[in-house]
């Protein structure tokens, strides 16, 4: 069975008002939540930037069936990937069968701020899978010493461990991460793109898992959808530009380091810029279909940011007249 999924967007909003509506959401049916991981907002605008890391403890205290996990956090710039090994095994151990490990590259925006060299994409990729190493090996419980190109680790071990490792995710929109992905981790993250480019990385997802031996089939491929739900298309459009103008950027965003330059980038973006990057829409059975399509692709799990203030409203609205009509195909 699959899962309909609320995204904690901590660019746009307090993380106690994420809170209140990750609740919410628990109690109106949505079976996860994804928290995104971010030191700064794409925009000044937007306002916010708490520590999710904080966040998912009181989360997972204060809900009771919700899976949830960082859609998504960067090793080894912030967080050493050791770190995020230690901070990973706590959750899950408080909350067995709940948290999820989501990783990605990451982007200069969050991870300049500690001052090294921002890598090339190619050495970011390096770093990540590097990071997946360390934290495999420590979940392990051993005594590990780690000296890799980008990473050292001296003689450490996890003394709190659930009794089953948190799964690893790894977000790519990119064909060779994504066949890199089906290898070494438990499940595949992405965001909405054409068919044809979704179809062609989960194919390379499926080649590298069966190169690793690993099942596809039962390896969870999860989506986030970004959507703008209003009380009409023109606000549903309007909302989205003054938003989440950033999601009308269809460029590679990994390297630009400060809210102010995608403020001045959103002086550009129109609403044609969001053609299959943000879903808008004031009819919910349009919201509907569109994520049905997906499902129809094969994700077993969807996760919906909807990109406006009006978050009580989606959630009660999604709850009455999106998810009763979802058909999952397993």
């Amino acid at each position: 069975m699959g899962v309909l999924g609320y995204a904690a967007m901590f660019e746009q909003f307090a993380p106690s008002d994420l809170l209140r509506w990750s609740r919410k959401a628990e109690d109106s049916g949505f079976g996860a939540i994804m928290a995104s991981d971010h030191f700064h907002p794409w925009t000044p605008q937007q306002g916010q930037a708490g520590f999710v890391w904080s966040w998912m403890g009181a989360l997972g205290a204060q809900t009771s069936r919700v899976r949830f996990g960082t859609g998504v956090t960067a090793p080894g710039f912030r967080y050493h990937p050791a770190v995020l090994a230690q901070a990973s095994a706590t959750l899950a151990e408080m909350f067995p069968g709940r948290f999820y490990l989501g990783i990605g590259a990451g982007e200069a925006l969050n991870e300049h701020v500690v001052g090294s060299y921002w890598p090339e994409a190619p050495a970011r990729l390096d770093r990540l899978v590097e990071s997946i190493e360390i934290i495999r090996k420590l979940f392990s419980g051993k005594v590990i010493k780690h000296k890799g190109e980008h990473f050292t680790v001296e003689s450490a071990r996890l003394y709190t461990l659930p009794q089953t490792p948190p799964p690893i995710y790894v977000a790519t929109s990119g064909p060779l991460m994504s066949e890199r992905t089906g290898r070494l981790a438990d499940g595949i993250i992405t965001v909405g793109a054409p068919d044809e480019k979704i179809r062609n990385l989960m194919s390379r997802f499926e080649k590298g898992a069966r190169e690793a031996g690993k099942d596809p089939a039962t390896m969870p491929r999860i989506i986030q959808l970004h959507v703008s739900w209003a009380e009409s298309r023109e606000a549903a459009v309007e909302q989205a530009v003054r938003e989440w103008p950033n999601g009308g950027m269809a460029f590679p965003k990994a390297d630009i380091r400060n809210p102010e330059d995608f403020e001045a980038m959103a002086k550009m973006v129109r609403p044609e810029h969001f053609e299959n990057r943000v879903f808008m829409s004031a009819d919910l059975g349009e919201h509907a279909a569109h994520i049905q399509h997906f499902i129809d692709l094969g994700f077993d799990e969807v996760y919906v940011h909807n990109v406006g203030r009006n978050q009580e409203a989606f959630i009660e609205s999604y709850a009455r007249q999106v998810l009763p009509t979802l058909r999952w195909g397993k």
